[in-house]
């Protein structure tokens, strides 16, 4: 199996981080390149929970995030991804676990390393990697938590 881009979904969670040491070392290996992936939530499909937003408001939130997330991938790929031969950074918009898929198609992925939970993982294993994982064209490597207490769910 010839392994050339590699998807890191994040969102900016030290948890998101337990998976870049991966990201690192399997791009270094394969002289791949890294395409990192972070999803703003819509917020349209959450009327209820934030109020009545009209649509100008709404755009304006995912303009803001859209912003402060391209800055902080900057961030990730010049202060974190330095050894690495290539990183192509994206944002989109919606429900997580379906724009990793998606992009997994668009960008001919080879291959998606993930955290195994997210920063609203309550459990072992998070919905959108579950989600991921058992949806996915290419494999998958999640990674577990690292230097965290797990969580026992009874």
């Amino acid at each position: 199996m010839e392994i050339k881009k590699i998807l890191w979904p994040t969102d900016f969670s030290g948890r998101a981080d337990w998976a870049l040491d991966h990201v690192k070392s399997l791009t270094q290996q394969y002289g791949a390149e890294i395409h990192v992936l972070y999803v703003i939530e819509d917020l349209s499909d959450h009327k209820g929970w934030y109020g009545e937003f009209d649509k100008e408001h709404i755009d304006k939130i995912i303009e803001w995030e859209n912003k402060k997330a391209e800055e902080r991938l900057e961030n990730i790929c010049t202060q974190q991804l330095e050894g690495c031969p290539l990183y192509i950074r994206h944002v989109a918009v919606g429900d997580p676990a379906q724009e990793i898929l998606k992009k997994i198609n668009d960008e001919q992925i080879d291959m998606v390393v993930l955290s195994t939970r997210g920063r609203k993982g309550h459990f072992g294993f998070g919905s959108v990697a579950e989600k991921v994982v058992k949806n996915s064209p290419v494999p998958v490597v999640t990674v577990p938590p690292s230097g965290e207490p797990e969580k026992k769910v009874d």
